[in-house]
């Protein structure tokens, strides 16, 4: 191999190792790492919590970033079944997170609290974990605390990936309306998440509960009004960008401690990415002032952010939502039922039905091969699926060209193929009756075909491209040298490749 060409396959390879790092890897790809100071309990294990009940240890599931998940059930006479209903959550003693969720648990999270709260406000289902213990354990020399918990299934980024990074609006409203109910409780018992996503949202596991949404993981939960005074709003450099830096609000962006609105600016960024795909600040995760600054500017101009995102404007009520946000003070207690109206008011818009408990979920169907939310395209014209009805030029986009009443259309090929540079102009063959009125457009005056063109032929080498521009006067030219030959029947053929020729 000569050195150009050595040099560009190392070019290649590292283009590609740099795309693979790039690219999120699965939880089953990624190796559990054992977290500092943490020591496995063995399977089996009887751990007695502070109000002195006991639970046995199952088999390890998993180590989390700063701990291990096991299998666990109240019933110690009988060893940890596969299909346990119940985890421990194990983490080091000096785990600053752990410590934070467990005060969380226990003031919030009780199920007498929650029961309570449901009833009050007459709620079929609420996705916050129940608290049904939690202790200490010790094991060859380390300590450790515990928590126990519900078991949870798969997870909504999870789901979120297996829907090609897409889901459809009315999930999207769906997930809303179950996520604000959450909020609205803990922000009620003065504790703000800070860190809502999708990874941080279970499914239920037990019978009946495998279609309800959970949120977990309060490990960076800040209580913000601590003896009824509200925390005063104050930038700290050492807290800037804390949480999850694509969905984390301004005021985390800036080191302001969470509140009730920061969090409601997560969950639109969250619902956002859900209808999307993408968010436009992710392609400089790394940079978390560039972040900050592109959530600066787009908070500024919502209508442009939804633009960016959702060229053909299918969920106004994100931007809605966005909007109220974007106008409470850091301390204002937000008009929750406001919130849900416009929740509400989308599904019945798309004629959906809200029953307060589950969640269905939907693949958007204008889901591109990346995932990701298909942006302008002026090459593209919309149809009606059912009735192949063209939209008018009325109801195309400003950003696609109306075309012409008596100039050469152009219509895209199938999305698989791509325009050639040599041709400006481009048949569909899907449609028969199109077909035909180009035929009798598009033939000599004097040449009747006998029989309906066919569709362009593929080229391997090339997108398959045909001309459909009506012959001028001095195109007629050759076709008046050829009166004493059969009449002949135009064929469709790749202008990229070939002229035009004449089947006998």
């Amino acid at each position: 191999m000569s050195s150009r060409g050595k040099r560009k396959a190392t070019s290649q390879a590292k283009s590609k190792g740099e795309a693979d790092s790039k690219r999120p890897k699965s939880a089953a790809s990624m190796k559990p790492r054992r977290p500092k100071g943490m020591v496995e309990v063995p399977s089996g294990t009887v751990l007695t919590d502070l109000t002195k009940k006991k639970w046995k240890l199952g088999k390890l599931i998993g180590w989390g970033g700063f701990g291990a998940l096991y299998l666990a059930s109240p019933d110690c006479g009988e060893p940890v079944g596969e299909d346990a209903e119940n985890v421990i959550k194990i983490e080091p003693h000096a785990n600053g997170p752990l410590f934070t969720e467990l005060a969380f648990y226990q003031r919030v999270a009780k199920p007498d609290n929650i029961s309570s709260w449901m009833k009050t406000k007459k709620l079929k289902h609420l996705g916050v974990p129940l608290y049904l213990g939690s202790g200490a354990v010790e094991h060859d020399n380390a300590k450790m605390r515990f928590l126990v918990m519900e078991r949870y299934d798969q997870d909504v980024d999870q789901i979120f990936q297996h829907h090609n990074r897409r889901f459809d609006v009315k999930t999207v409203l769906m997930l809303g309306l179950r996520i604000l109910d959450i909020l609205e409780y803990i922000h009620e018992n003065e504790y703000a998440h800070a860190d809502i996503k999708g990874s941080n949202l279970m499914m239920g596991y037990s019978k009946g509960k495998k279609d309800q949404v959970y949120l977990l993981d309060y490990g960076l939960t800040f209580r913000f009004n601590p003896n009824g005074e509200h925390k005063e709003y104050k930038e700290d450099p050492k807290r800037k960008h804390d949480g999850t830096v694509e969905f984390a609000s301004i005021d985390a962006h800036k080191g302001v401690a969470p509140s009730r609105r920061s969090d409601l600016e997560i969950l639109g960024y969250v619902m956002l990415q859900w209808l999307c795909g993408r968010l436009p600040w992710e392609d400089k995760l790394s940079d978390k002032e560039y972040v900050k600054n592109q959530k600066i500017r787009y908070m500024d101009n919502i209508p442009q952010l939804i633009k960016v995102c959702l060229p053909s404007g299918e969920s106004s009520e994100v931007q809605q939502f966005l909007e109220y946000v974007k106008n409470l003070e850091y301390d204002q207690r937000p008009d929750y039922g406001k919130i849900r109206q416009i929740f509400q008011n989308g599904l019945k818009k798309r004629k959906a039905s809200d029953d307060g408990r589950s969640v269905i979920f939907t693949q958007s169907a204008g889901t591109t091969a990346n995932g990701t939310h298909e942006m302008k395209d002026a090459s593209k014209k919309k149809t009606a699926t059912k009735k192949q009805k063209v939209v008018k030029a009325s109801d195309i986009s400003d950003d696609e060209e109306p075309i012409p009443a008596k100039k050469p259309r152009s219509r895209a090929l199938p999305k698989s193929t791509k325009k050639s540079k040599d041709t400006e102009t481009i048949l569909s063959s899907s449609d028969e009756e199109e077909r035909t009125a180009l035929a009798k457009r598009s033939s000599p005056k004097k040449t009747k075909a006998k029989s309906s063109p066919r569709s362009p032929r593929k080229v391997t080498s090339a997108p398959a491209v045909v001309s459909r521009v009506k012959p001028t006067k001095e195109e007629d030219k050759p076709v008046r040298k050829l009166r004493g030959r059969p009449k002949k029947t135009p064929t469709y053929v790749d202008m990229a490749t070939s002229p035009i020729v004449f089947k006998d």
